[in-house]
């Protein structure tokens, strides 16, 4: 959601922006713009859409070796050139990330300062406040103006500055969203993540709470409070060459088809030395947090660790969870789950679950993320950068580390066949493989041109076709819902028609007579049924009860959940295409959501 770029050093800026621009396009955006000092004045070029149509518009023959960049994700305001980033007012000029929330109250003291507002942005009022504090201080110092100013500001932002008079600085301010410092060779960097410079930087600091970066192309200071602080230069060891499509026609479906690869990277890494997953079995309460994709992996969790563990499992959402009643203490924990690591509602989950002395584990894919260094424990899913938008890849991961939490209390109870379970766990690579080989062109040529698609399953299938409803909606935006198949007939099921499109999974034994029971409903009022079920259960199967079947492989419970969704991910992909979608890039969808 946004991302923010800058450099400063020796080389012409405008490509290194642009290119690190290109390299956070995945976050989201619908209109990108660049400020850059140009004979000792300060020059802003910006568009909607793509940044195609910003490059296209800068000056080739400009050059500068300062200047900063934007993609914007529209809060405050419509989509237009207005309200795209940069900004500019009077000296200042700056892009943000976040929401200012006291940006009303602000703007209502600066018009009466004589201040004019061309946009509807809350960025607009953030960069006229910072003028407003440039122009009456003596000293110019941006250290003490910035200082001042981040006492006023309220919510949540991540801002870099150039100012018209200092021509070899940068500054950077940050509070609630995140923003690294890139170190080159007598260069530095800015970004929201290190995706957008990756192997082209020797190392990285991330910005904490309340600090002040300057950046000249030979140092970094960072204060807070005003006071320099001490700074760690970490590294990473993400091949960022990996972002290439290679030969398929989109990310997605590049990185649903890496699943297996990292799966078997996961096994050598996890398998072999269990002492890296935490034993969870000591606490009394456990909540799951997250949003999205997150939430039904989280959901996921719940369901497998209670299989071997004799408590209670809460998963909720994270924009809801932060403001209810949570009955909470030191003997809860509070695992969060977020792609990113940086999304705003989970993070605030983090900080309120702390302050009621929770311990705190996240499972994250973006090392040294917000999250990640928010919680007492992590552990990463080492996913790999993931460009497309809609998850897929980060979500078997996600559940895969799920597994090794239910896993680690099954081995401690005993209840569990270890040689058999990691024979399954090593078995799983070549399972994701051969569902890869399936017909879903076949399937999908049945469901693109629908308006409303329905998913239903029972127990932890329900919560796979969630996942397998949200990814339909995500990229080929057709309307789908997922039901509790028992439930369908409790109302919704006035819904149904002829050739209405029902997708359904059935995995679970003990339960498939009764969700087999519900479909028949559908189909005796005429429903086109697609049925996705496990292996060597089919000839329990009245032929007349579905129209298209895909078999998925068998496996264990706590490993059963990946293979469920690789076909739903396939089908909501294919559909996609075949409706000439922009599959890694879908309307209005953002993929690290560090707004509330």
């Amino acid at each position: 959601m946004c991302g923010i770029v800058g450099y400063i050093g020796k080389k012409n800026c405008l490509p290194i922006l642009i290119k690190g621009l290109k390299k956070l396009e995945y976050r989201g955006y619908d209109s990108a713009g660049i400020a850059y000092i140009k004979n000792n004045k300060i020059k802003v070029t910006k568009t909607t859409g793509r940044i195609i149509n910003l490059e296209n518009k800068i000056i080739k023959t400009d050059q500068s070796t300062i200047g900063i960049g934007h993609t914007r994700w529209a809060t405050h305001g419509e989509v237009n050139t207005k309200n795209s980033h940069p900004h500019q007012v009077g000296n200042i000029t700056i892009v943000h990330n976040g929401i200012l929330e006291n940006y009303q109250e602000l703007k209502n003291i600066l018009i009466k300062k004589g201040y004019k507002f061309k946009s509807e942005t809350d960025t607009e009022v953030l960069c006229a406040y910072i003028d407003y504090e440039y122009q009456k201080s003596d000293s110019k110092d941006m250290l003490i103006i910035l200082n001042d100013c981040m006492k006023i500001f309220k919510g949540s932002y991540a801002v870099a500055i150039i100012v018209n008079n200092i021509k070899d600085k940068l500054f950077v301010i940050k509070k609630d969203s995140p923003l690294i410092i890139g170190i080159g060779d007598k260069e530095n960097y800015i970004a929201s993540d290190i995706g957008a410079y990756g192997n082209t930087v020797l190392g990285y600091i991330p910005l904490n709470n309340m600090e002040i970066g300057i950046i000249s192309e030979n140092n970094i200071s960072i204060y807070k409070g005003g006071i320099k602080q001490a700074y760690e230069i970490k590294h990473t060891d993400y091949d960022f060459n990996e972002s290439d499509k290679e030969e398929y026609d989109h990310y997605m479906l590049k990185e649903i088809h890496e699943q297996s690869s990292i799966i078997k990277k996961l096994n050598k890494k996890y398998l072999n030395n269990l002492k890296q997953i935490p034993d969870i079995s000591k606490y009394k309460k456990i909540h799951i947090i997250g949003c999205g994709t997150a939430y039904n992996a989280g959901h996921i969790g719940k369901h497998i660790i209670e299989e071997y563990n004799n408590i209670e499992i809460q998963n909720y959402i994270a924009s809801e969870y932060r403001y209810q009643k949570n009955f909470i203490d030191k003997n809860t924990l509070v695992i969060a789950i977020s792609q990113s690591g940086e999304t705003a509602d989970t993070l605030a989950c983090i900080n309120k679950a702390k302050k009621e002395g929770c311990h705190t584990l996240s499972i994250v894919n973006v090392k040294d993320s917000s999250i990640a260094r928010a919680t007492d424990e992590v552990i990463y899913t080492e996913a790999g950068q993931e460009i497309a938008v809609a998850s897929t890849k980060a979500y078997t991961t996600q559940v895969y580390i799920l597994s090794l939490l239910a896993l680690k209390i099954a081995i401690k109870n005993n209840s569990i066949n270890i040689e058999k379970t990691i024979k399954e766990y090593n078995k799983l690579p070549k399972l994701i493989n051969k569902i890869m080989n399936k017909e879903y062109e076949k399937i999908a040529d049945n469901l693109y041109q629908e308006n409303n698609i329905f998913y239903l399953g029972r127990n932890i299938d329900h919560t796979s076709v969630e996942e397998g409803s949200l990814k339909l909606k995500e990229i080929s935006y057709i309307h789908s819902e997922a039901y509790q198949a028992g439930e369908l007939k409790h109302g919704t099921i006035s819904l149904i028609e002829k050739n209405t499109k029902v997708i359904s999974l059935i995995t679970k034994k003990e339960i498939a007579d009764k969700t087999i029971s519900n479909i028949k409903e559908v189909k005796a009022r005429g429903a086109h049924v697609i049925l996705l079920i496990k292996e060597k259960t089919l000839k329990n199967i009245d032929k007349s009860c579905y129209d298209e079947i895909i078999e998925i492989p068998n496996t264990i419970t706590l490993l059963q959940p990946i293979l469920n969704v690789i076909p739903l991910q396939l089908i909501a992909y294919y559909t996609a295409k075949k409706k000439g979608c922009d599959i890694d890039k879908p309307r209005n969808l953002a993929k690290s959501v560090t707004v509330e």
